[in-house]
Formats: structure tokens, sequence, C-alpha cells
């Protein structure tokens, strides 16, 4: 007679439900496994790796869809699935399958090779993944280290460029800094709450604010902030942000503006929103003022580039601004009112669309750059509306969803945080303006892309672009994803709805 599967904690036998919410996890690192071991028996065979990738990835979104999200916890409750963990699987998986499918196109030329590239992206999108469903400050720290340490490879993983080998070692000496800076933030929480449990964490600062607050919690308060506005890319702890973007392979560029911004904003969902809750009039005006200058300072240099990676890096930074708004809307709102609930489902549905619209856009980048020799500079794109009018219209509809013009993605995105803002009342409404404003300004630098391809000339020399069966699903994907959530913002929001309510006591 076969005993039952008995785990390390304490001989309790492990529960199918248990299983079944660590499946999407295990399945993502299974797959990345998976590659390496093809690319061994295969060697060089992007094509097929590219299909393992992709197929693989589209039964990973069924894993998540089967795994639910009913609150069930997972060694001692040290990681939960619940409906704030299914929303992220399901945008991380998004994230990860939008960037494979790009990525073939500006690869293959260069060669480099795919195999690596997916595996790397895959165990990078496992610690995304951890880092939602965390409920330990060990977890998330863990988590952000499997997300980051894969993350400062695909910056540099077109080694024999200088300009790649630049921004990924910026990108690793500031990342461990602000790491050190995090984990020193976790030990003066931990110190203070006698736990690394984010519940008990909770618990034991009930009550603490204001002149309560002790000097090391405050420490460790200022520590984990800062810690985070790095991995978001706040100002003013963004200054990798622009060398390493421009330096990545573009592809990589995609998912570094997208894929490490969304698991940080899990993190500070999981760390400030659950943890550090009752401390929230403590963190807020920081939160406000970080916003403040995020999105005015990415909006304004933006307006000065000329090359179209950094001017996106740089929008890359304003919408984390634009995000944190959603954030500030919870903190300054009272506790359980709707305005506090409406901040985080704004912030939730931004990610979501912000990961169709962004990563839309430097697929198209990407499609321009597919044979080598082609510059990253604004004026490559002159002409590209005539001589590839598929592209020139998808990336025209990606800009106005930055911009957040109606009635796509991008509109919404901003008026749910906005709104929020506004709802929640005092310093945090003059986020709202501020928003505003910076929504108007963005407009100049992102409308100046739709000028060079639609009212300046080709040059004589200009190169057809990719056109890749990947390429061109990717592409219809994020228009998909742009259109419809703006269109039907419906299909989406109950999710986010159910996530932000999952944060909420």
């Amino acid at each position: 007679m076969r005993t039952p599967w008995r785990c390390c904690r304490g001989g309790d036998p492990v529960t199918a439900a248990e299983l079944l919410a660590i499946a999407p996890l295990v399945f993502v690192i299974g797959l990345a496994i998976a590659l390496v071991v093809v690319d061994m028996i295969r060697p060089h065979d992007d094509r097929l790796i590219g299909i393992v990738a992709v197929v693989g990835l589209v039964v990973g979104l069924e894993v998540v869809l089967l795994a639910n999200g009913d609150g069930t916890g997972v060694f001692g409750g040290a990681y939960v699935r619940d409906r704030l963990t299914f929303f992220l699987d399901l945008v991380f998986l998004a994230i990860a399958l939008l960037t494979i499918l790009f990525a073939p196109d500006y690869l293959r030329p260069r060669g480099l090779p795919m195999a690596e590239f997916a595996a790397t992206l895959l165990f990078a999108i496992s610690g995304a993944m951890l880092i939602g469903g965390a409920r330990d400050l060990l977890v998330l720290f863990l988590g952000l280290e499997l997300l980051v340490l894969p993350g400062y490879m695909l910056a540099g993983y077109a080694k024999r460029d200088g300009l790649s080998t630049e921004g990924a070692i910026k990108y690793f000496l500031l990342g461990s800094f602000s790491s050190a800076i995090f984990l020193f933030g976790l030990a003066f929480t931990w110190g203070y709450t006698g736990s690394t449990r984010v519940a008990d964490v909770a618990a034991a600062l009930q009550g603490v604010t204001g002149p309560g607050l002790s000097a090391g919690l405050a420490i460790g308060l200022a520590l984990l902030t800062s810690g985070v506005a790095f991995k978001i890319a706040a100002v003013p702890f963004h200054y990798w942000t622009p060398d390493a973007y421009q330096g990545s392979p573009t592809p990589v560029t995609g998912y570094l503006s997208v894929g490490p911004k969304v698991a940080a904003f899990a993190l500070i969902l999981r760390l400030f929103v659950e943890a550090l809750a009752p401390l929230k009039a403590d963190w807020v005006d920081a939160i406000v003022i970080l916003a403040a200058i995020t999105m005015t300072l990415g909006n304004l240099v933006a307006l000065t580039q000329d090359n179209i990676k950094r001017m996106l890096a740089y929008s890359s930074i304003a919408h984390t601004g634009y995000m944190l708004v959603g954030l500030a809307a919870f903190a300054g709102a009272p506790a359980g009112s709707p305005a506090a609930q409406a901040g985080l489902e704004g912030l939730l549905f931004y990610a979501a669309a912000y990961t169709f619209m962004n990563l839309g856009a430097f697929a198209v980048v990407t499609a321009l750059q597919g044979r080598t020799g082609v510059t990253s500079q604004i004026a490559t794109f002159a002409g590209l509306g005539r001589r590839a009018p598929l592209a020139g219209v998808l990336m025209t509809l990606f800009l106005l969803s930055l911009t957040g013009i109606p009635p796509t993605a991008g509109f919404f995105a901003k008026a749910y945080v906005i709104l929020a803002a506004v709802q929640a009342g005092g310093w945090v409404s003059v986020l709202a303006v501020v928003a505003v404003l910076n929504a108007a300004a963005a407009a100049f630098y992102y409308l100046r892309v739709v000028v060079w391809m639609y009212m300046r000339e080709a040059p004589d020399d200009a190169q057809p672009l990719t056109d890749s069966w990947p390429m061109k699903a990717g592409l219809a994907a994020a228009a998909l994803g742009t259109v419809l959530f703006g269109l039907v913002p419906g299909v989406i929001i109950p999710t986010a709805q159910a996530a932000a309510q999952a944060l909420l006591p």
C-alpha cells in the first residue's frame, strides 16, 4: 500500500489544491529547462525553440486558468494563489509570450541564439510569478533576485556590442546596490515585528504611526521605499534606465520596460499594501512626491530625445509615475473606502494595458531593425506609413494609446488612476492635475514619431520590414489587447477588481 506524498511541513500530506496552486510556477520553470534540453538535442534550431516556447506558454496560460485563485496557501502560507496571483500570472505569461514572438526577427540576423534567450526570459518570469504570490518577506526577496539576475544577462545579451555591455554593467551595479538596500529594509522590518510573514508584519504594525514610529522602523521604511523605487525606475532612482534600454537588444528593451516594472509593482502591492498598510499615513507623502516628479521628469526629458529607444525609456519612467498615482490614491483614501479600492484597480488595469501597448510599440521598432545596420534614431521611421502601411497604422495605434487618446486602452488606464486620485482627495487629488498636464505634454513626443512616419519622405536606402509569422502574430495580439481593453474594458475590469479585493482586509 502506497503512503501519501508528504512534504517537509511536519509530515502533513500535500493536497491536490496545494499542488494546483504552485502548478503555474512549476510549469514555467519546467518549460525553461525543457528549452535547454531541446537545444541540447537539436542545437541552433531556433524555429523549433520558438514553437516549443510559444506552445508551452499558451499551455501555461491554460494552467493558470485551471489553477484560478481560490486563496490556497502553500509552504505554510509563504506562497498563496489568490485572485491577485491569478491576475499577475496572466500578465506575466502574456509578457513572455509577446516577447518571444517578437524576438526571432531581431536575434536571427545578428547570430544571437534563441534558446538561451527564451530560457533566460522564462527564468526571469518565474521570479516575477513568485513575487506575485509571495506572502513572506524572504520569499519576496528571493523572487526579486530570481527576476533581476536573468535581467542583467538579457541586458548584455549582445555581448559583442559595447553599448549592450555598458548598459548591462550599469544595470547590474545599481541593481545590486538597490537589492542590498531593499534587503536591509527587510531586516529592519523583521527586527521590529519579529516575523517575516506578511500577515504577521501587518498585525504587529497596527496602531503604530506618527510619533509611535521608532527610528529603526522609520529607517527600514525609508530603505524599502528606496529599494523598490529603483526597481520601478522612479525618479531620482532612474539613471540606469536610458543606458540599459538603449544598449540592450530591442526585444530585451521591450521586456525590461514592462516585465520588471509590473513585477516590482507586484512587490509593492504585497509589501506596502498588505504588510505595511498600517503605516500608509507615513509613506503616502513619499509616494505622492515620487509620482509627481517621476511622470514630470520622464516626459520632459523624453521631449528632447532623438533615439526611439531612449525616448521610450523616459516614456516608461513617466508611466511609472502614472501607476504610482493609483498607489497614492489607495494610501491617501480612508481604509476600506471605494477610493482605496479604485486606486488599486486602476493600478492593476494600467499594468495590463501598458503591457500590450508598450510591447506593441517595441515590436514595431524590432521589425524595423530586422536587418542589421538600422539604427534606433527616430529618423528611421521616415515614410514608414507609406512603405509599410500596416506597420505605420499599428505604431500609430500604440503611440496614441501611450498618449492616452480615447478609445484606446491607455485612455482608460489613465482615466482610472486619475479618477481614483480625485476620489481620494487631499494632496493626492493634486496628482490628478499633474497627470493630465503630463499626458498633454507626452503627446508632443509621441506624435512626433507619427509625423516622421507620414509627413517625411523615406530615404532611398530604406529597408523593407521583416514580416515573419511570429512577428505578425505578436503584433496582432498586442493590437488586439490595446483595442479590446479600450473599447471593452469590461473584459478585464472584473478580474482587476477581484485582484484588488484580495489585497484589502
